[in-house]
Formats: C-alpha cells, sequence, structure tokens
C-alpha cells in the first residue's frame, strides 16, 4: 500500500520562516557568547552579568519561537500520520514543494552548525568561570575569609581552624549557568 503525501498549502513559507527567525536567534545568541567569553578573559564582571541578561533575553524569545516550533511539528505529523515529536526535518520536507523543502534542508543544517558552535563556546565559558571562580575561592581563603573546608568538613569530621580562620560553615549561592 502506497501512502500519497499531500502537500500542505502554506507550510513551505511557514517552515522556512520559522527556521529563519529561528537562524536570526542563533545568531544573536552566538554574538553574546561570544562577547560574553571575552568578558570573562578580560575578567569584566559587569559585562559578564550584562552579557548574561542578554543571554537570559535571547533564551526567552528563543523560548516563544517554540510556539511556532510546535504548531508547525504539529501539522506536519497530522499530514504526515505520525506523532509531532517524530517529525524530522527530512520528513517535514517531504510535505513541501521542492524549492521549499531544499531551503528548509539547508535552513536545518545551518541552524544545527550554529547551535552546536553556541554550545560548544557556552562551555569554553563555563570552564573559563570555573576556573575564575576556582582561583577566588582559593585568594579568599588564602586571605582568611573563609575556611578551609576540604573533604574533611564535608564529611562531617572537623577540621582543626588554621589562626585568623574561621569554623564557621560557608555556603556558595553563585550559579553562572546560563
Amino acid at each position: 500500500m502506497t501512502t500519497t503525501l499531500v502537500r500542505a498549502p502554506g507550510l513551505g513559507d511557514d517552515v522556512v520562516g520559522h527556521l529563519d527567525a529561528q537562524i536570526a536567534s542563533a545568531r544573536r545568541l552566538l554574538s553574546v557568547v561570544l562577547r560574553q567569553g571575552q568578558s570573562i578573559r578580560a575578567r569584566e564582571v559587569e559585562e559578564v552579568m550584562a552579557r548574561l541578561a542578554d543571554i537570559q533575553a535571547e533564551m526567552g524569545r528563543r523560548a516563544a519561537l517554540e510556539g511556532t516550533r510546535t504548531a508547525i511539528l504539529t501539522a506536519a505529523g497530522t499530514a504526515l500520520g505520525i506523532p509531532p515529536h517524530t517529525v524530522t526535518i527530512e520528513s517535514l520536507a517531504e510535505l513541501l514543494p521542492p524549492a521549499h523543502a531544499a531551503a528548509a534542508l539547508a535552513r536545518s543544517a545551518e541552524l544545527r552548525g550554529l547551535l552546536a558552535e553556541v554550545v560548544r563556546e557556552h562551555a569554553i565559558n563555563r570552564v573559563l568561570m570555573r576556573q575564575e571562580l576556582a582561583f577566588l575561592d582559593h585568594l579568599m581563603r588564602e586571605l582568611g575569609a573563609e575556611p578551609d573546608t576540604g573533604y574533611g568538613a564535608l564529611s562531617g569530621r572537623s577540621v582543626a581552624p588554621t589562626p585568623g580562620r574561621s569554623t564557621q560553615a560557608s555556603f556558595r549561592t553563585l550559579d553562572l549557568q546560563a
């Protein structure tokens, strides 16, 4: 039994337009993540925090794009007779006129590349931030502002206080994950 796919009118424009919006968002996100990396390397705390706010704003805009994506996948899933979460770009392209299908496949590949670069740069930024925070933690302990908790304090054994150091427990509450 052969299934004939019925092309959904207007779906091609919707898909290509949505992918264009996703690509524009991914480019903005990559730009901000790259600028954040520069700020981390330059130890410009205010700029790092400003870029974090920019990242959060762009992630909010990206969340809004998910509504459009869901609608497209639902329409495609219905046309293909499969659940929306199983629709791939290749199966979606089967519903589109050839020109739209080619454009969608190319834009999808570009989007995947951009998002992979965002993930890679963000991971680098996280490593850089961890290094900076570890260095600050070390400095604070050396200055005597925080106890050297080490593994002993975490396991319940008491750590002998060193001169000039407090024995109070400290809690780290800063989470710079974006």
